[in-house]
């Protein structure tokens, strides 16, 4: 194993924040403070658009939602950089 392999190792079990990116959209702040229990934000993205996958504001990868055991989860379908 190499040095850099050893070094590399110490970071794995680093605590990093992964989240998943539905969509976004602009709102006036008067219409944010109206929303309600019932509302309904138009996000930019589409049903059928891969959703990214970030971790620390990074993208690494985008995939799609699927449920498993009534839970929500991401299949990655590709890494960023990777498209092609």
């Amino acid at each position: 194993m190499t040095a850099q392999n050893r070094s590399f190792d110490l970071l794995k079990d680093v605590d990093v924040r992964l989240s998943v990116e539905l969509g976004r959209t602009e709102m006036k702040l008067k219409d944010v403070l109206s929303l309600g229990e019932e509302s309904v934000v138009m996000l930019d993205r589409l049903t059928d658009e891969l959703l990214d996958v970030m971790v620390n504001g990074r993208l690494i990868a985008r995939g799609e939602i699927v449920a498993e055991n009534n839970r929500f989860g991401l299949r990655i379908v590709e890494l960023a950089g990777s498209e092609g």
